[in-house]
């Protein structure tokens, strides 16, 4: 009998279908000081990897029309961890120079017995995401009473 011993996993890259390739280089750069690894420039198959030191972790592809649905099964949001809420909170400022749409007006705390909690709000093509912190999030600041673990709902 073989007893399969599993290593470590990790999530990979994501990959996201955006309307316009260039305009998401520009955002996920800005937002998130994302490098472009590699980049495809055909008029039919528009698409950019993007990283950082080296790692590819998101994945643009131009191939969709409108603008991110919660009424069809996929994505709900992606999330990305920073160290301190001091650095959401410069995100947040970073976002709203860019005119970015948030969910709420503020740090969400996630309300799991702890103190992380996060900014909520939409890329240019609406998909949503979020920027949190493990620690530092204040439950009585939340933005809204009640305002949900995940921040989107």
């Amino acid at each position: 009998m073989t007893v399969s011993s599993e290593g470590k996993l990790t999530t990979g890259h994501i990959g996201l279908n955006v309307t316009d390739v260039a305009r998401s280089i520009t955002f996920y750069g800005t937002v998130f000081g994302f490098e472009v690894m590699a980049e495809g420039k055909e008029d039919d198959r528009r698409w950019a990897f993007l990283g950082r030191d080296g790692q590819l972790l998101v994945a643009l592809w131009q191939q969709s029309e409108g603008t991110f649905s919660t009424n069809t099964p996929g994505l709900h949001h992606l999330s990305f961890q920073v160290e301190t809420i001091d650095e959401v909170n410069a995100k947040a400022d970073v976002l709203r120079e860019l005119g970015a749409e948030f969910t709420y007006d503020g740090v969400v705390p996630h309300g799991e017995n702890g103190e992380s909690g996060g900014i909520f709000f939409s890329d240019p093509d609406g998909i949503r995401l979020e920027i949190y912190a493990p620690t530092g999030a204040d439950p009585k600041k939340a933005p809204v009473a009640g305002a949900p673990t995940c921040g989107f709902f």
